[in-house]
């Protein structure tokens, strides 16, 4: 099958977003499918893809075709989606496969099969047109929905039906084989140059949103661990180290981005993995995801076969429960606090937890979901 994948992010980037698109190519290759993925330019990049560091860069080990488009700011990428539209059917895609709902809204009007996987709620007067009116068609699509709250959430607030026969949900994925035979944490720390101390690592970015705040108390209140921040803009980054210092705690420390490939070793240091999600949480640095994201983090989490401390979040119980990972309020410092140093004195619990989060990983993989997404193509042509 021929699938031409359209998407707004910049490759290379170190955004999310970015990251989870690479990870999709990978994957739908390595089920079989022949992919093509078309991006926009960047002023001043080249067009010419240099696969060692996009390997590297994204943790991904298959080689595919990418096309990076020009495209006019001034048109909302609008010109870049008909860019895109006309070279994959050019290149003789037989599904168009994007993150971009006015992709899949031209691409169903141009007699093109789209398939478009969803991980916001539509925003503008656009974007929830566009997509209801590709829920309502009866042509031939696919909606893939990183969760059921979002097609819960479309329906409840948006009016958008999407029939059952025509959407998946398909969670973000990991992949436990680069975590197979993963250092214990003394020896992850080792190689990583890193304090031989108890460690909580929390991975991703610096935004608003991501519990930032609630980690700096639990760094005060638990002074002899170590905490490590894997992660983040350069800006932000810069930011956070200045409040850290500020506030006279010595106990943290900011990595900044981290290549993909190297981050599972990274997670291997920690004794305990933090996902301290608010009620409000930014993506990319904007819009609000709290009742409806699929944080990659919490797959690789899984993997990791660590303890994770998770925010109590309705959305996160569509993959974690009790048996796999431990919860708090999100905004609840003292409850936090509490559970933290739990999980700290109680070994036994972190290793029963940690053993049934590595294998509940294998339900998540990357290889899995593009089977199941493939397959799914597959029963609608």
């Amino acid at each position: 099958m021929k699938l031409g994948l359209i998407a707004p992010s910049f490759v290379p980037s170190n955004t999310a977003h970015s990251i989870q698109v690479m990870k999709t190519c990978n994957s739908l290759v390595m089920a079989g499918a022949d992919i093509a993925l078309w991006v926009p330019l960047q002023t001043g990049q080249s067009a010419t893809p240099d696969w060692a560091m996009l390997r590297e860069f994204y943790g991904i080990e298959s080689k595919f075709q990418i096309f990076w488009l020009p495209e006019n700011l001034a048109f909302k990428r609008y010109d870049f989606t008909w860019k895109a539209l006309r070279s994959a059917k050019t290149w003789g895609a037989q599904v168009i496969y994007t993150w971009m709902a006015q992709a899949a809204f031209f691409a169903l009007f141009q007699g093109m099969f789209p398939a478009l996987e969803l991980h916001m709620l539509p925003s503008g007067l656009l974007g929830s047109r566009f997509l209801s009116t590709l829920a309502n068609s009866n042509k031939k699509k696919l909606a893939i929905s990183v969760t059921q709250a979002l097609i819960d959430n479309l329906s409840d607030q948006f009016d958008i039906h999407f029939r059952e026969n025509e959407y998946i949900i398909a969670p973000n994925g990991t992949e436990p084989d680069r975590f197979a035979g993963m250092e214990i944490p003394s020896e992850a720390r080792r190689k990583l140059g890193l304090p031989q101390k108890v460690t909580a690592a929390y991975t991703g970015h610096l935004y608003e949103g991501r519990g930032l705040d609630l980690m700096l108390a639990l760094a005060r209140a638990f002074p002899g661990v170590h905490f490590l921040w894997i992660g983040g803009r350069e800006d932000d980054v810069k930011v956070w180290q200045q409040k850290v210092r500020r506030a006279n705690i010595a106990n943290i420390t900011l990595t900044g981005f981290v290549p993909n490939q190297i981050l599972p070793l990274y997670q291997a240091a920690a004794d305990i993995l933090l996902m301290p999600y608010q009620f409000s949480v930014g993506v990319s640095g904007k819009g609000d995801t709290a009742s409806i994201c699929s944080p990659m983090k919490m797959f690789d989490y899984l993997s990791a076969g660590r303890v994770i401390l998770s925010s109590d979040l309705p959305v996160f119980h569509e993959v974690l429960n009790d048996q796999n990972a431990v919860f708090c309020p999100p905004e609840d410092e003292d409850a936090w606090i509490q559970a933290f140093g739990s999980l700290i004195t109680d070994e036994e619990r972190r290793m029963r937890l940690s053993a049934q989060a590595r294998k509940d990983a294998e339900m998540y993989s990357w290889r899995n979901r593009a089977q199941r997404v493939l397959d799914k193509l597959s029963q609608l042509q």
